[in-house]
């Protein structure tokens, strides 16, 4: 027993620090093409239609890093963050794991993420602010090219349709990976593909790119059942990788729903977060 309790006493006691900002980069205003990339097969109907539709975007900066486990600790031990659920209650949420403190804290719903990042000094971003940064000037299916993603370029599930997802999630770890773990898009943002999926501002509207946001609202609609979900995770093959990508979950729920999600905040202009 004294092997175990020593590691995790040191993990907890590395966790009492003063809040850090994290790094950002200023993504510059500007129109983007947002949504389903010309000869995507793979598009779903919300994903608008093929080619994409323009859409404005201010500027704002945004963190280059998803939010880490250590990150996330220090909100909740400022008494502003709930506690998610942690490695206790399942293998793959990484909250106070021992290692994984640089591991994106997942198992996060919308609320949790949300109050982070007010905490932190910002906000979620909006579906289109996260679309245009992950895209860094691209218009095609993934960030980097057609090329689908694989576990060359991203943490993600390689395997196949009748494969078990124990033997490939995490490109056959069984879990995430620490932040950072490949290249950073032409923005110099990490794990917007692959890592955990990214909670953003926005209800969820099967129609909102073409509908809501190509007409300059870029935070509606005002009502919604569910929040949208950005950026294939850890434990989702190639498709659900695409940028145009929309996933759609509860703000609050059963919190097993969210062992794939993730937070990446993002800062208005008026202020720089660096």
């Amino acid at each position: 027993m004294k092997l175990l309790y020593l590691p995790l006493t040191l993990f907890i006691l590395c966790f009492q620090t003063v809040k850090a900002q994290q790094q950002s980069v200023l993504i510059p205003a500007g129109k983007f093409i947002m949504g389903c990339a010309l000869g995507d097969e793979l598009c779903d109907l919300d994903e608008g239609p093929e080619g994409g539709i323009e859409v404005y975007v201010a500027a704002f900066y945004i963190f280059i890093h998803e939010t880490s486990v250590m990150e996330y600790h220090q909100c909740v031990l400022s008494g502003i963050c709930q506690k998610p659920f942690d490695y206790k209650r399942s293998h793959y949420c990484n909250y106070l794991a021992p290692g994984r403190e640089q591991y994106p804290v997942n198992c996060v719903n919308w609320v949790q993420a949300q109050s982070y990042c007010i905490w932190s000094g910002g906000r979620l971003a909006n579906e289109a602010e996260w679309e245009k940064a992950a895209r860094s000037g691209s218009k095609t299916t993934f960030p980097w090219g057609k090329e689908p993603a694989s576990c060359k370029n991203s943490v993600m599930d390689p395997g196949l349709s009748n494969q078990s997802d124990e033997e490939t999630d995490g490109c056959w770890r069984d879990l995430s990976w620490p932040r950072g773990s490949f290249k950073p898009n032409k923005y110099g943002l990490f794990d917007v593909v692959g890592g955990t999926s990214e909670w953003v501002m926005n209800w969820y509207e099967i129609d909102a790119i073409r509908q809501i946001y190509a007409f300059g609202n870029l935070d509606g609609p005002k009502t919604g059942t569910t929040k949208v979900i950005k950026g294939g995770s850890w434990d989702e093959k190639f498709q659900a990788q695409r940028v145009s990508n929309r996933f759609n979950k509860p703000a609050l729920g059963n919190p097993d729903l969210y062992g794939s999600n993730g937070i990446r905040c993002v800062v208005t202009q008026k202020t720089n977060p660096n």
